[in-house]
This record gives structure tokens, C-alpha cells and sequence, in this order.
């Protein structure tokens, strides 16, 4: 069993991530436990042992995401004692906080950073997706987002989304949640687009790839939760997309309503890939 030694003083999950001497991210469980509202430590192991079945049944080790250490926590007369917990890897982090209270609004934004954490990791170390181009990666993502905007017309249909019109609206309140306000007119115009270019197609990687996590995290909640109405639909999709702004601006990322246009469009990279192919 390992012994570290943790400062509870943080307040986001970014400040309370540790480097080891390998250069390896991780998390001290009771800093975690603290940024996530849990006073009982108890309580949390709870939610850690929830943590370590969904591991498992992923087809994980459970020792490579959840170490135990002994702790050395600071006491708030200074005094330092050693406590027995567990040093967390980024997935586990997300197994904790999706299957921590979800009443808990720290909890959600929780669920959040760290799904886009592990997506971003996921991508990062996927050799052949990091190998590939830029015009090679937009339209990987670009084909992703088409598949996974299909499912989430489904997912809002079944919420009570039901005409065209009421998808356009729909699809609008997660611009403004994670566009800080514009709508897609707004987004095409800022990004200086004619009236023929859809801003999809215009996108670069980084900005398809949030588009593509606000999508997947919108249809999961529609499903998760639920949601029936129309209302309540739009009003689901504005908060992941302004959830996910929210992390983006917390790890140090240019907004994305920022980010620059491509000059070349998605279809235009497809089709001379099509050329290249047949040759």
C-alpha cells in the first residue's frame, strides 16, 4: 500500500489532479470526495465500490484504475493523519461521478469534465486517429457527428421534438449553450460563411470534436433522464452544451465560436479522397 500525502484545499477537479513521477495524471479519492459535496468518506467508498464493478464489467482491471494508498490528509489544526483510500485514474474518476449523487450539481459538472477528459484521452491515444491530417480527422468527425445527430433527432423525437421546426429549435438551444449565446445564424455569420456553407461542414477537428461530445452527451441525458417535452428538451440540450463550454473554458480552451473556419469544405475533402481512391 502506497502512502501520499493530499492538501484538501482545492476546489476544481482540475486543481486537485496529481502528476506522479512518471508524468501520469491521477486523483486522490478524498480530494475528490471533497470537490464532490461528500462529508462522510464513508459514504463515497459506497460510490467507489459502484466504480469498481462498472470497471469490471467493462473488462478492466480494477488495479489499474483504483490503487490503494494510505493517505496523509491535513487536519484543519494543521495536524497531518493517515487515512486509507485510493489513488484514481482518469476513467475511474468517471465511473465515480456517474455513479455519484446526481442531485449533487457539483456531481453533473463532475460527469461532464470528466467524459470529455477521457474522450479527449481516448482520441489522443488512438495511434491511427493521431496519425491522421487535419482535413483527414474533420471528416472522421465529421461522419461521426452526421451518425450521432441521427440518433439524437430519435432521442428528441421521443422527447416530444417532433417537426422539423421544432428540431431546428432544439438543435439551436445547443449552439447557444455552447456558443455562449449564438444561435446557428449567428455562428455562421461570425464565421463569415456564405449563405450556401453549413457550419458543419466548415469546422475544424477541435471544433467538431465538441460539437460531437454535445450531441452524444445530449442524447444520453435524453435518454437517461427521460425528458419528455419540448421544453424540457431544449432546455436539456442548452445545459450539456453550456456545461461543455464551461469545461472548455476551465481546461484553458479557445471557445469555439473563436475558432477559425476551415477554407476547405468537409464535401470538397471527401470527394477528392473518393478521386484519390479510384486511382
Amino acid at each position: 500500500m502506497k502512502t501520499i500525502t493530499s492538501h484538501q484545499s482545492h476546489q476544481t477537479f482540475e486543481d486537485i489532479k496529481q502528476i506522479d513521477s512518471n508524468g501520469v495524471e491521477f486523483w486522490y479519492a478524498r480530494a475528490l470526495a471533497k470537490v464532490l459535496e461528500y462529508s462522510d468518506f464513508r459514504n463515497f467508498i459506497k460510490v467507489i465500490e459502484k466504480a469498481k464493478e462498472a470497471c469490471k464489467n467493462s473488462g478492466f482491471e480494477v488495479a489499474d484504475h483504483l490503487v490503494e494508498v494510505t493517505e496523509v490528509v491535513q487536519g484543519g489544526s494543521g495536524v497531518a493523519n493517515p487515512y486509507p483510500s485510493f489513488a484514481l485514474s482518469r476513467y475511474a474518476c468517471y465511473l465515480i461521478v456517474q455513479n455519484a449523487d446526481p442531485s449533487k450539481r457539483v456531481v453533473a459538472n463532475g460527469q461532464t469534465y470528466f467524459a470529455l477528459q477521457t474522450r479527449r484521452a481516448e482520441l489522443q491515444d488512438d495511434e491511427k486517429f493521431a496519425q491522421l491530417k487535419e482535413e483527414e480527422k474533420r471528416l472522421f468527425l465529421r461522419n461521426e457527428l452526421k451518425e450521432h445527430n441521427k440518433q439524437l433527432v430519435e432521442a428528441a423525437f421521443n422527447a416530444g421534438v417532433e417537426s422539423n421546426l421544432d428540431f431546428a429549435i432544439f438543435q439551436n438551444h445547443g449552439y447557444k449553450g455552447l456558443y455562449g449565446g449564438l444561435d446557428a445564424k449567428d455562428i455562421h455569420a461570425k464565421k463569415g460563411l456564405k449563405k450556401s456553407q453549413k457550419i458543419l461542414d466548415y469546422m475544424g477537428s477541435t471544433e467538431l470534436a465538441a460539437n460531437l461530445f454535445r450531441a452524444t452527451q445530449a442524447e444520453e441525458k435524453l435518454k437517461r433522464d427521460n425528458i419528455k417535452g419540448k421544453a424540457n428538451a431544449n432546455q436539456t440540450h442548452h445545459e450539456v452544451g453550456k456545461k461543455i463550454r464551461q469545461t472548455i473554458k476551465e481546461l484553458g480552451g479557445e471557445m469555439p465560436e473563436d475558432l477559425p473556419s476551415s477554407e476547405k469544405s468537409v464535401k470538397s475533402i471527401e470527394k477528392e479522397q473518393a478521386k484519390l481512391e479510384k486511382k
